[in-house]
């Protein structure tokens, strides 16, 4: 799957949960609450395919799923660029995390970064509209 369809069929999945949380009142905290990796398992188990294993991404105690994606990320499927013969796709704009070749692409790996799944991040860079938080993500060659 490219980056793109990911993350187009990603922001209506949230949108959706976000907006039933609307409707029900839930006020900012109580939806960042809501998108806590141990409710979303639970009351969410098709929004991340880790979830049916019960599976983190990040590996920390705590990790907040609203984000699901960073605003650090960049993502480019025609290329942000190329590194010696590799065409780089994804980059981090903080540069944490490493990076991984695999046939003949660079991808970032945030395996290791935890940056945007700490609840005071998400309350930091809180907006109901998930595509407003990642605007920066897709970016152009």
């Amino acid at each position: 799957m490219s980056y793109i369809k990911w993350f187009d069929a990603h922001a209506k999945k949230h949108k959706v949960i976000v907006d039933k949380l609307v409707n029900l009142d839930y006020t900012k905290e109580q939806i960042i609450d809501y998108f806590d990796f141990d409710n979303m398992v639970k009351e969410e188990p098709n929004f991340c395919p880790l979830y049916k294993d019960n599976k983190k991404c990040h590996d920390m105690d705590k990790l907040n799923c609203y984000m699901c994606a960073c605003p650090n990320f960049r993502f480019n499927d025609n290329g942000l660029g190329t590194y010696n013969e590799f065409k780089i796709l994804s980059d981090c704009d903080i540069n944490n995390g490493e990076e991984f070749a695999s046939n003949g692409v660079i991808h970032q790996d945030c395996s290791s970064c935890s940056v945007p799944h700490h609840k005071s991040y998400v309350l930091k860079n809180f907006s109901l509209d998930w595509l407003e938080i990642m605007k920066n993500v897709k970016t152009e060659a």
